[in-house]
C-alpha cells in the first residue's frame, strides 16, 4: 500500500462517518482542514499515526494546518522526514 493509499484509508476510517461517505469526495487534493474533515485534534492523531507508522518525528512547528490540508502535502512532509531518517 502506498503512502497516499494509507493516508486516504486512515482518513476515511477515522474521520468520515459511514453516512457521510457518499457525500465526501476524497482524493489526494481534497482540502482536509479547510473543509472540516480534519480538525486540530484529528490532525494531532494523524501526526502520531504517521510518526508511528514510518518511525519518524515530525516537529510541532512543521505540523501546520497548511502541511496537513491535503494528502499531497502530508505525503511531502512524510517523505521529507523519511529521507532525513536515511
Amino acid at each position: 500500500m502506498s503512502v497516499k493509499e494509507m493516508i486516504l484509508e486512515y482518513i476515511k476510517n477515522e474521520y468520515i462517518d459511514e453516512d457521510e461517505m457518499d457525500e465526501v469526495q476524497l482524493d489526494e487534493n481534497t482540502p482536509l482542514i479547510s473543509s472540516g474533515i480534519v480538525d486540530s485534534f484529528s490532525m494531532v492523531s494523524l501526526k502520531r499515526f504517521l510518526e508511528k507508522k514510518y518511525t519518524i518525528s515530525i516537529p510541532d512547528e512543521e505540523a501546520t494546518p497548511q502541511a496537513f490540508d491535503t494528502v499531497t502535502s502530508i505525503i511531502a512532509l512524510v517523505n521529507k522526514h523519511v529521507a532525513k531518517k536515511g
